[in-house]
């Protein structure tokens, strides 16, 4: 295989994440939107200036201008609050700047990475998990463990050619490398742009995780699609919500999910699928589980 052209990506630094996400988020809300009056003439600028964001802050323009360099280091929980207000943050944009200036703080903790073990507490869980599809994965997307209807609802990516020689599984890197990704998850875009948004979050959260940072630099430099959304900065919390999968054994698929953070183990989370009663997707379940129980491969 020819190597990739394109040059690896530098390491992000604090500072930058900072300075690009104010600078996206600013460049994104009009004058109308955040309430002020305008007065006609050429804007140079999308969105925002850097003086009307200081105005509606309540700070002066001198000071944003530092903020927006990158600059967090010392800023109050008023001034972030003032930023969150002025840029019409939204849950999770808000938590990422504290992020981001818990990080730019030299004297402050850094979180731990994401965990990559499984307790056997948690390995216990899963398994009592009989009626419902579940995994534990770290803020990497690193599938660490799954119970057996897990296994089977994620066969495609567990068959991944890209597993083959080497561990973990990574949802993530599947979605943006394998070209099968597109035929399991149905809506894949969403997908893509939701992966994207959780990653970011987790560089905030833990801004010195190597691994991550290989994981983001290597999606960069081998995806234009990765590389695309990721410049745009933007965030999401991982809730609950339906995933929408497209299976080869048992068709399109509409499943529940709640992912459930384990606040003993830093940045992992349980993924859990539970399809309601008497639906298609309880049936496919069912034989999903049978399947699973024969150790058969899935068909081409």
């Amino acid at each position: 295989m020819a190597p990739d052209p394109r040059p690896a990506p530098r390491p992000v630094s604090p500072a930058d994440q900072i300075r690009e996400f104010l600078r996206t988020r600013r460049s994104r809300i009009t004058p109308e939107q955040a309430g002020l009056q305008t007065y006609g003439g050429h804007r140079r600028v999308p969105g925002l200036r850097r003086e009307e964001v200081a105005l509606l802050a309540g700070v002066s323009v001198d000071y944003y201008i530092r903020l927006e360099r990158g600059n967090l280091s010392g800023a109050s929980d008023s001034v972030l609050d003032g930023l969150a207000h002025a840029l019409q943050l939204n849950e999770a944009e808000r938590g990422h700047l504290y992020d981001l200036a818990r990080a730019a703080n030299p004297s402050g903790r850094r979180p731990a990475p994401a965990v990559s073990r499984v307790r056997p507490t948690i390995l216990r869980i899963l398994d009592s998990m009989t009626g419902a599809a579940a995994y534990a994965r770290n803020g990497r997307f690193d599938v660490l463990a799954a119970n057996t209807l897990g296994r089977a609802l994620y066969a495609p990516v567990y068959d991944s050619p890209l597993f083959a020689q080497h561990g973990p599984v990574n949802t993530a890197r599947f979605l943006f490398l394998d070209p099968a990704a597109p035929a399991f998850w149905v809506d894949w875009s969403k997908g893509a742009d939701d992966a994207v948004a959780f990653l970011r979050t987790e560089t905030g959260r833990a801004p010195h995780d190597k691994a991550l940072t290989d994981l983001i630099g290597e999606l960069t430099t081998r995806s234009d699609e990765f590389a695309r959304r990721w410049a745009r900065h933007d965030v999401k919390l991982h809730r609950s919500g339906v995933k929408h999968l497209r299976h080869p054994l048992v068709g399109e698929l509409a499943l529940p999910y709640e992912a459930l953070d384990l606040p003993a183990d830093p940045g992992l989370r349980l993924n859990v699928y539970t399809p309601e009663p008497d639906s298609p997707e309880r049936e496919a379940f069912a034989l999903l589980a049978g399947w699973a129980s024969t150790d058969t491969a899935l068909p081409a």
